[in-house]
């Protein structure tokens, strides 16, 4: 069957007023790379071999991806990098806190490389540890932190995981955050996850917090409150952190975050037949109208197995939504929003840094390492190890 790909119209190339779902994105994309940037890309990984290993994220531009040994999402990037003790340099297109993960991951003998350090995450970035501290302080003074046992998402600070570890807590990713709950849920309180006494302090994202508490848990809207770290107490009454059961960080995906209602609903009265598929990072209202909901991976495996002609809007990245679209030709695949935007700080990792990161190795200098302090990094790695004994899948987020 001959489909008629959705328009995929990025950066104002093109127009289709009824139709387009993309033109404006806030601010500039480093300038596209030349032919002899990809040619000094290639030969500087051939001259070091099996000493580099390049792990490139979905959410990564082509350009990256085309020199990627292997692609994926957060932590199982962190894995595949501590599976390669032979590569003494292990370069994470990606962002900061999933460069930390892998340093954390990793032999003291690799050195993780970031080749552009501003690239950062907007999500990780609105949780201080001075903040999250001060939270803890928060609840001790309300009486209410015996019961709660931190929950952190993958998408953190090395500091905020190692917060976590340290209390006794436990790493989740988008696939494992309803096993990562209700083993929480078990360690405090009577046990329960219903009607129980327990409490969840679910950091940074509120989105994926509340998503997976009432939508595969089960639990009410009622019992998750939202803590502001810019305001006394959260901006909670004591009376509200005793009644709740999950308090979410006031933390969200800047590119998750966007996508709206209205968008959902344009394109199912605009395209026959769309099944609409998102991130858990997206706001409840959005998933709650949403035909597919799941991690990064769980999105890209879903579209393969459509059948061709099948129409989709995808609630995730632009760089994976493209590809997608440019991989399944014979299914109509198109951005959920109209406004475009990036991940910003995700597409600061373009060719001219990855070039000037291989060919300083080349010339023997390490630029940009990542690495986590001992005691940050053995907190953190005791939360992780936690998540990784829970059951089911841990790897995908």
């Amino acid at each position: 069957m001959t489909t008629t790909p959705l328009p995929l119209l990025v950066l104002g190339k093109g127009r289709d007023l009824h139709t387009e779902r993309g033109v404006e994105c806030p601010g500039d994309l480093p300038p596209a790379s030349d032919p002899a940037l990809v040619e000094r890309a290639r030969a500087a990984k051939e001259a070091l071999g099996d000493r580099v290993f390049i792990l490139g994220h979905h959410y990564q531009r082509d350009e990256i991806i085309e020199f990627a040994d292997t692609t994926g999402d957060s932590f199982k990037l962190a894995r595949e990098a501590a599976a390669r003790p032979e590569a003494e340099y292990i370069v994470f297109c990606g962002v900061h806190f999933m460069a930390e993960s892998a340093d954390i991951l990793t032999g003291p003998d690799q050195t993780v490389i970031l080749p552009d350090l501003a690239a950062g995450c907007s999500m990780a970035d609105m949780a201080a540890i001075s903040q999250v501290e001060d939270a803890w302080q928060d609840l001790q003074d309300a009486g209410v932190a015996d019961a709660t046992l931190p929950v952190t998402y993958m998408n953190s600070s090395a500091a905020i995981k190692a917060f976590t570890g340290r209390l006794g807590g436990t790493i989740c990713t988008s696939s494992n955050a309803k096993t990562a709950l209700t083993w929480a849920f078990e360690q405090r309180g009577d046990g329960q996850i219903l009607g129980g006494t327990g409490k969840v302090l679910f950091l940074p994202d509120q989105h994926l917090g509340r998503n997976t508490y009432v939508r595969e848990l089960g639990g009410s809207l009622e019992e998750c409150v939202v803590f502001d770290p810019h305001k006394p107490m959260g901006g909670l009454s004591v009376e509200e952190l005793r009644a709740a059961r999950m308090i979410l960080w006031r933390g969200h995906c800047s590119v998750h975050g966007r996508f709206s209602v209205d968008a959902v609903e344009t394109a199912r009265r605009e395209i026959p037949d769309v099944n609409v598929i998102v991130h858990p990072e997206c706001q409840y209202e959005v998933v709650e109208l949403a035909d597919y909901v799941g991690s990064t991976e769980k999105i890209i495996k879903t579209i393969a197995a459509a059948p061709d002609g099948s129409s989709w809007v995808v609630g995730t990245e632009l760089n994976l939504v493209q590809r997608l679209a440019k991989q399944f030709p014979g299914k109509r695949i198109a951005f959920l929003e109209k406004n475009v935007c990036y991940c910003s700080t995700m597409n600061r990792i373009d060719l001219p840094h990855l070039v000037w990161a291989l060919e300083s190795l080349v010339e023997g200098r390490v630029v940009n390492p990542i690495r986590v302090e001992p005691e940050v990094a053995g907190y953190a790695r005791a939360a992780l190890d936690r998540m990784l004994a829970l059951p089911g899948e841990t790897h995908n987020d």
